[in-house]
């Protein structure tokens, strides 16, 4: 039996994408705060194995979600490419952001997330 999936399961193409690798909006027809659909899609990512992260950005979302830049939600979509250990290490400050992650965006998010 062959199952047919609607376009709403699978995971969003690079133009449905919420940042791009570089920290701007990879959109330009609405922003994360003027659609539900992205900041549901935000949050969806969010969702971690470790439940120590899903804490944090639980919290994180209810402080700050509505105020979230279109760059704090590319900054977001690089650190959910991350994997869990290395997410939690980053979250609990046992690691500071190298490389492609030191860019600004992510510092000030992930400083963001410390805070909560």
């Amino acid at each position: 039996m062959r199952l047919a999936f609607s376009r709403s399961l699978h995971s969003p193409s690079p133009e449905e994408s919420f940042g791009t690798s570089g920290g701007g909006a990879a959109h330009t027809d609405a922003s994360h705060q003027s659609d539900p659909l992205r900041r549901a899609r935000l949050r969806w990512r969010a969702r971690r194995g470790l439940l120590e992260n899903d804490l944090i950005f639980e919290r994180f979302f209810s402080r700050y979600e509505d105020n979230l830049s279109d760059n704090d939600v590319g900054a977001l979509t690089r650190l959910f490419e991350l994997s869990d250990n290395d997410l939690m290490d980053l979250l609990l400050a046992r690691k500071e952001p190298e490389g492609d992650l030191s860019d600004p965006d992510i510092v000030r998010v992930l400083g963001l997330l410390r805070a909560v």
